[in-house]
């Protein structure tokens, strides 16, 4: 009992319900295990009961972290203050935008009232102050401005307590109605200039294109995090040494204004044929997209780009954005550096170096001042080509431009979890639990953020995190959203199974994620898939955060299991035939993605029942597009269902519809398969034809096939208003 009593102060779940009439009970060692991991000793029942009556004797008068929604009732930690209390409020001044430099904004101040009380006062009484109304701030809050405060607060009885404020507006901004646009692998959208894979300059080409010529009002990419180097590089986006920023092998390296100064030609020319060769043999001679050998090219050619000066307004600002990204791009530069000597992984590095404050890591940092700057450069050059790439969207008309993804964690050796050591549960994975697709549950290898810790420092690596990726993006994509709410932490040695929930603050994580969204005046889309807690979807949706359906999934699950008629679904979604994880739209119609899961030892089932199983599924699908009159009686057309299922996607009230650019040429290979390792090669393929051959950026964009799919999406076009009338 003692056990899970203290379980609960932290955040630890002891049971978990897989589905609504199953519990399972998690296992004690692993509760203390995760407690351990909270800095909490629960190794015997002793120290269970030292730490239980240490948590229960502790009485805070705040959190560390307080959260008050603009027009909204205060939280129960202000609202419940003493009468008397004093509080005061000190804006930041770093969240005051145009707060004059080196004066700081005055505290707003603000004395705590009693609520009327229920009973009628004596007659000639003074009235007391009169309640709020309910759901409304007492009278004597003063509501500070949008941004990440401190509060002080001192009772009557003189006791005090500090902590961080987040005042967030009440909800995200949101995109435009109808809005609809492609979903794309970056890597895997190679042009004819490319240097073997895609690039920054092939998004923003695909932008520009996209908003002219098919209206398109967005271009969704996968992260583009800093990856861990190595022999080979882990090529998934999904397990980064940074999410903080982004990898500079997707620089488009001739549009580096210093390129075209670069002294030693012939090297840059040499290095220009060896990439071409490098996407020759992607497109046509069944090469995989090799990331380390792009990499390798595009650092020597950076080493010699990084060799011209910089003129004085390029290096005005260059020094602008050092100063701007301060201590986390300074450690993030050194760690490549150090890298470069001692291999990707800090944990194998020499003592002295292990911590990023350590008198041992000081010297290295003035030992490699030099790569230090060089990595700065390339994090500066990168974020200018971000910024270009949105640029060009909204250039183009674009409502929304380019929406970027947050991945749900980063690998265990990068650069994240050496300069933010505190800030991670180290011996921890996140994953999932087992569920009914998968009984063995998942271990992602990703070491979670600590709850306690983003509380204590007012969530500044969350907050650091978000203002990087939005600086440069019209909307942000979170993998896996519900883990803002809980995630599923798995013990180092353990299986997945033995894993256990541990609860963030909700409130917190997503005031913070409004409030910088708000300050960029982007959307967020969250990726709401699969096990999804009670609650947390109708959580998301009262702060702006738009879901993610995908149409294969989207039956009546509560009522006949059909699929869902266009008009039930929700709104505030974007939606989609697939994703990155699933197959095309041409292999789930022909059920290719179930023989090449045959092929490779995948399935749980005979091959049979499997087929037997997705025809049937497949068949409902066509039958209501049918029955809806889009999809032409005895139509079997591949390219006529794959132009179906998205007119269907476009009848949905969806604020964004999402087009899989593969899909667009019929191309039947997914670019990761869950489940496999080696045995397929996930996230290296370029996309390609039906028949697998690679297609380029400019193929693509003059497919045939594509365009007859983009006429279904094509919004009407607006009445041209008679001269001297107003277009509403």
């Amino acid at each position: 009992m003692g056990l899970s009593r203290l379980a609960a102060l932290h955040g630890v779940a002891t049971s978990y319900s897989p589905s609504p009439d199953v519990t399972v009970s998690v296992p004690d060692d692993t509760v203390i295990a995760v407690l351990a991991a909270l800095g909490v000793d629960a190794g015997t029942p002793a120290d269970v009961r030292k730490c239980l009556a240490a948590a229960e004797s502790r009485s805070r008068l705040l959190p560390p972290t307080v959260v008050v929604w603009a027009g909204e009732p205060l939280p129960p930690a202000l609202a419940g203050l003493p009468p008397g209390s004093t509080v005061t409020v000190e804006p930041e001044p770093s969240d005051l935008p145009g707060h004059p430099a080196g004066r700081p904004p005055a505290p707003l101040s603000m004395r705590a009232r009693a609520a009327a009380p229920a009973e009628p006062v004596a007659s000639g009484e003074p009235a007391p102050e009169a309640a709020p109304a309910p759901g409304a701030a007492p009278a004597w809050w003063i509501p500070p401005p949008h941004g990440v405060h401190r509060i002080h607060v001192r009772t009557p009885d003189n006791r005090r307590a500090t902590a961080t404020l987040v005042a967030a507006p009440p909800r995200l901004p949101q995109p435009p109605e109808g809005t609809h646009g492609f979903l794309v692998q970056l890597y895997s959208l190679l042009s004819a200039r490319s240097w073997g894979m895609g690039d920054l300059g092939d998004l923003a080409d695909l932008a520009a294109w996209a908003g002219r010529s098919v209206g398109s009002g967005f271009v969704q990419v996968n992260p583009l995090h800093a990856a861990v180097p190595g022999k080979p590089t882990d090529p998934s986006p999904y397990r980064p040494s940074s999410r903080r920023f982004p990898d500079p092998v997707h620089l488009h390296v001739e549009s580096i204004p210093e390129y075209g100064h670069v002294r030693d030609r012939a090297a840059l020319d040499d290095l220009r044929q060896d990439a071409a060769a490098l996407s020759e043999a992607v497109l046509n001679k069944g090469a995989l997209i090799d990331r380390d050998a792009v990499w390798e090219l595009k650092r020597q050619a950076l080493e010699l780009v990084a060799q011209v000066p910089l003129t004085p307004g390029r290096r005005a600002d260059y020094c602008d954005f050092l100063a701007e990204q301060g201590q986390a791009l300074e450690d993030h530069a050194l760690w490549c550096a150090l890298a470069e000597v001692h291999g990707p992984d800090w944990h194998t590095w020499p003592e002295a170096l292990r911590a990023p404050r350590s008198p041992g890591t000081a010297r290295a940092r003035s030992e490699l001042l030099d790569r230090v700057d060089f990595h700065c450069r390339l994090a500066w050059l990168t974020a200018g080509q971000l910024a270009a790439a949105q640029r060009a969207a909204e250039d183009a008309g674009m409502g929304v431009g380019i929406v970027h993804d947050l991945a749900v964690g980063v690998h265990p050796a990068g650069a994240d979890t050496w300069s933010q050591q505190e800030a991670f549960a180290h011996g921890m994975s996140v994953g999932a639990p087992p569920d009914a697709f998968n009984a063995r549950g998942q271990d992602w290898g990703l070491p979670p953020w600590r709850p306690d810790v983003l509380a204590a420092t007012g969530y500044a690596a969350y907050r650091g995190l978000l203002r990087g990726l939005l600086a440069h993006a019209g909307a942000l994509r979170i993998d896996h959203v519900m883990g803002l709410f809980r995630l599923w932490w798995v013990p180092e040695g353990r299986p997945p199974t033995d894993g256990t929930y541990v609860a963030y603050d909700a409130e917190a994580m997503l005031a913070v994620l409004v409030l910088e969204a708000h300050r960029a005046g982007t959307s967020v889309v969250g990726e709401d898939l699969g096990t999804v807690a009670p609650g947390v979807r109708e959580a998301l949706a009262r702060r702006g955060v738009l879901g993610t359906s995908v149409l294969w999934f989207e039956r009546d699950w509560e009522g006949d299991g059909r699929p869902l008629a266009p008009e039930k679904w929700r709104r505030d979604c974007l939606a989609t035939a697939t994703t990155h994880d699933l197959p095309s739209t041409a292999a789930r119609l022909t059920g290719d993605h179930v023989t090449l899961r045959h092929r490779l030892g995948l399935l749980t089932r005979s091959l049979e029942e499997e087929l037997t199983a997705d025809l049937t599924d497949t068949a409902e699908w066509l039958a209501l597009l049918a029955r809806l009159r889009m999809l032409p009686e005895g139509d079997g057309d591949e390219e006529a269902a794959v132009r179906a299922v998205h007119r269907f996607l476009r009848r949905t009230p969806a604020r964004m519809t999402g087009v899989w650019l593969p899909d667009t040429v019929g191309d039947r290979r997914p670019q990761n398969l869950p489940g496999t390792w080696d045995q397929y090669p996930n996230w290296r393929l370029p996309i390609a034809d039906p028949e697998g051959h690679p297609v380029t950026l400019e193929e693509i964009t003059a497919s045939p096939r594509l365009h007859g799919l983009m006429e279904v999406l094509r919004p009407r076009k607006p009445r041209t208003a008679p001269p001297g009338e107003r277009r509403p």
